[in-house]
């Protein structure tokens, strides 16, 4: 059985699986982010490490807009397509053709406001929604305009889903849980329920890269077949079981991105999976909270996913 047809049954059966998939993720060198070597590379560490799908790393970040400095100015925020998104494109049509009938290929997508603070920045775009959000909701939508056309582009070519990316609730971020409510949770479920209604295997990915979460009730509506974030809520350390009774769906991840995967001997790999798995819920993809680190022995990542696969 391919892993395509295998995932998918893993997605869709009542029975208990008979395996544990598993999944990691990497930022590769500026030389393979473009054309045919990224496409290689992409394929050369899926078949290295044995991971279950292809995850499609998304290296085109919006461009600063040097012109945006105010609330006000995100009015001139452009809108992206054909032009801008072609080289990733040309990544997702590569692999597509080349892993599609093997294993389902998943796209990186960033949320609207992550889309805003590498137009900006993170601490800009902050600002303005702080200062006065109204006059930067026609930059949001019309970021959101963009990103919903590279969707249906991928969709086009043949991807099965998309790993989605979404920032701005984060204890630091907002006293006033309204303006998360109102100006960036919207943005987030056009994406979401766009490629929910049209994917057959999205991931929810609740990022941590700038800050830490106290609570994480205002994503449990989020569309998405499985969710992936971090284990440290606040003061509190979650289990993977928390994870799936919280959102009523398979949790991915049980790996510190930047803990003992990378540092560790392969024995000492392999008894940290198998301490994760014991706390794990029957549907759960092994993975880590975040990409890890991309100077990572690629050793550790396949006795990881290994050890999950051989996991009774």
């Amino acid at each position: 059985m391919h892993k395509r047809e295998r995932l998918l049954r893993w997605l869709t059966d009542s029975v208990p699986p008979q395996y544990v998939p598993a999944a990691f993720f990497i930022h590769f060198p500026q030389e393979y982010r473009r054309g045919q070597a990224a496409i290689d590379k992409h394929l050369e560490y899926f078949h290295y490490t044995g991971m279950d799908f292809v995850k499609i790393q998304y290296e085109f970040a919006f461009p600063h807009r040097a012109e945006i400095q105010t609330p006000v100015d995100w009015a001139k925020m452009p809108l992206y397509g054909r032009e801008f998104f072609a080289p990733q494109l040309d990544i997702v049509a590569g692999l597509v053709e080349a892993a599609r009938g093997e294993a389902l290929v998943i796209q990186t997508l960033y949320s609207p406001f992550m889309s805003a603070g590498h137009t900006t920045s993170d601490q800009m775009i902050t600002g303005h929604l702080l200062t006065d959000p109204e006059k930067v909701k026609p930059g949001l939508d019309i970021i959101t305009e963009s990103t919903l056309w590279f969707v249906r582009e991928c969709v086009k070519l043949g991807v099965d889903g998309f790993y989605a990316s979404t920032q701005g609730g984060e204890s630091h971020r907002f006293a006033d849980p309204a303006l998360f409510t109102q100006y960036v949770k919207p943005y987030d479920l056009a994406v979401m329920e766009e490629i929910n209604r049209v994917c057959s295997f999205n991931i929810l990915h609740i990022c941590d890269y700038c800050g830490g979460y106290t609570d994480l009730t205002p994503f449990l509506d989020y569309p998405g077949d499985v969710v992936n974030c971090s284990l440290t809520l606040g003061a509190r350390t979650l289990t993977p079981c928390d994870v799936t009774g919280m959102f009523g769906r398979p949790f991915m991840g049980g790996i510190e991105r930047h803990g003992a995967i990378a540092t560790a001997s392969p024995n000492e790999v392999e008894t940290l999976v198998q301490a994760v798995l014991q706390n794990a819920s029957e549907r759960f993809i092994l993975g880590a909270d975040c990409t890890l680190p991309g100077d990572i022995n690629w050793d550790h990542i396949r006795t990881a996913i290994t050890t999950a696969h051989e996991y009774k």
